[in-house]
């Protein structure tokens, strides 16, 4: 399929599209075609492509808990570099995915201003945001640990899961690295508390929430 073709597929919200035999110069030229400002998401997973078009309530919890993370960081004085759906992936590793969002925190340092990146050299992001509100067909978690993220935040199904990378695969956590003070797993009861109120409201909450943890 031409990358070209790629352009008129219509992917309805929330569906997946899932494409074998793709080879790596073919999934570059896709991503080259379609630029970056698509409404669809790509993961690789050495041949296999799948493209996903979000849901408005996958959006919705995308938006909300990447808010609640910077407002978090505020609160607690961390600086941090986010970097959005960025697409990150490694030709010799055959795997490329794009999270919901993605930041640096630990590395906020090294990266900080920059606009292009070679995972060969650079680091990958400190944490990456992974919305579960449909199954995948693809199991996004090896291509995370492969591209060699060290902390997932999953969330499904009203809960949100720390999950950490020790020794090539992840482990399911109470703590998060990034916040270990925050009582991260709080995050989706606040969200949906607060859902019918209004953004600003929410914010509010969710900076007093983590002040009164760090008192």
């Amino acid at each position: 399929m031409l990358a070209l073709e790629f352009c008129q597929l219509e992917i309805p919200a929330g569906q997946r599209l899932l494409l074998h035999n793709v080879g790596w110069a073919k999934f570059e030229a896709i991503l080259e075609e379609l630029g970056e400002h698509r409404g669809t998401r790509f993961t690789y997973d050495e041949g296999v492509l799948e493209i996903m078009a979000p849901s408005p309530e996958h959006e919705y919890f995308r938006q909300a808990i990447s808010i609640a993370i910077e407002d978090i960081a505020e609160v607690l004085e961390r600086d941090y570099e986010c970097y959005g759906s960025t697409i990150w992936r490694r030709q010799l590793l055959q795997a490329g995915l794009e999270p919901d969002n993605c930041f640096y925190f630990q590395n906020e340092a090294r990266v900080r201003g920059k606009l292009k990146f070679d995972l060969s050299q650079d680091p990958p992001p400190d944490l990456a945001l992974d919305i579960d509100i449909t199954s995948k067909s693809l199991d996004r978690f090896p291509i995370y640990a492969r591209l060699g993220i060290p902390e997932i935040w999953s969330y499904s199904d009203g809960i949100l899961t720390i999950y950490l990378l020790q020794q090539n695969h992840y482990v399911e956590s109470e703590s998060s690295c990034v916040f270990p003070s925050v009582k991260i797993q709080d995050l989706p009861q606040i969200i949906e508390q607060y859902r019918d109120r209004g953004r600003l409201p929410l914010r509010r909450a969710i900076k007093a929430w983590v002040k009164q943890q760090n008192q």
